[in-house]
């Protein structure tokens, strides 16, 4: 079973492996740099319309994100 932690594990590598800052994914996602860092401590998972974009934005699989890999 998939947990919402491993989610959100993948997510916090995704933002640290991008070589962006957490402004930057931020100004790109359309949304403040304090949702960022939540989503990177693991604190908070993105809505689903910004998960998308995220995944777009960074380049990412939306299945390896969501742990279907």
């Amino acid at each position: 079973m998939i947990t919402v932690a491993q989610i959100q594990e993948k997510i916090a590598e995704a933002i640290t492996q991008s070589g962006l800052t957490q402004t930057e994914i931020a100004r790109r996602l359309n949304v403040r740099p304090t949702q960022v860092c939540s989503y990177a401590k693991g604190r908070k998972m993105p809505a689903l319309e910004t998960l998308a974009n995220f995944c777009k934005i960074l380049d990412l699989d939306a299945n390896e994100i969501l742990c279907l890999k």
